[in-house]
């Protein structure tokens, strides 16, 4: 049985997709933040992968294709953030200046938490791209000289984390806006963050859309700069 599923070329694609259904039934029938789809998906895949015995890179010859729709997934934010466009203009100063604290707040705890746990250069500089988009985070990380694989992990549990916990943070720091609930959750966990924000309103999703574009935008500019403090 397990050669069946090896000697696929789309098992991993499959997997990954059928799992990620599974969880968005999951999560329709019983509403629960920690049942989130992409948290299952996660755990399920894993969870296969050691019972039926198959090592990642078997997974991954399939898995790769789902990793090509990525970039344009990304570029068709946009299209939310068109449809409310009057409402940028209209707040346009104070989401950038939002946009800029989180960045900010996001460099700064991770300067902090290496002063704290004595982290060398190289583990520095691989957790810096931690809150924005895995297609920019990727080439930083590579170009800041860090470890890649940890990157796109302190990426994907950053997302994760706005997922499943981004409405309720919101609900117990009083944050009502739309506006105020897109920038914050696209500018702290990106796409990931995003997909959250559009089901918590359209307003949400547009501004988190574009949070998702300037942060990556200003955290590839700004990481010039805090590389080297340590």
């Amino acid at each position: 049985m397990r050669e069946i599923f090896t000697e696929s070329l789309f098992f991993g694609a499959a997997l990954s997709m059928g799992i990620y259904i599974l969880g968005l039934y999951i999560k329709k029938r019983w509403s629960f933040f920690l049942l989130n789809p992409v948290l299952i998906a996660i755990a399920g895949t894993i969870a296969t992968l050691l019972v039926l015995n198959i090592d990642y890179s078997t997974y991954n010859r399939g898995a790769k294709y789902i990793s090509y729709l990525l970039t344009p997934a990304t570029v068709a934010l946009a299209i939310p953030l068109y449809e409310q466009v009057s409402l940028l203009r209209k707040n346009f100063t104070a989401i950038m200046v939002g946009i800029a604290s989180g960045v900010m707040a996001s460099f700064c705890s991770i300067f902090a938490m290496a002063l704290l746990f004595a982290l060398n250069h190289t583990q520095y500089v691989t957790l810096l791209p931690k809150s924005i988009t895995t297609a920019i985070g990727i080439g930083l990380s590579q170009e800041l000289g860090g470890y890649v694989a940890i990157t796109v992990s302190a990426i994907i549990i950053t997302g994760l984390f706005g997922n499943i916990a981004g409405e309720v943070l919101c609900r117990i720091f009083g944050i009502k806006h739309p506006v105020a609930k897109g920038v914050s959750i696209g500018t702290a966990t990106h796409v990931m963050g995003t997909a959250k924000a559009m089901e918590m309103g359209e307003i949400e999703g547009a501004m988190s859309s574009l949070s998702v574009a300037v942060a990556g935008g200003l955290t590839v500019a700004a990481a010039i700069f805090f590389e080297g403090l340590i």
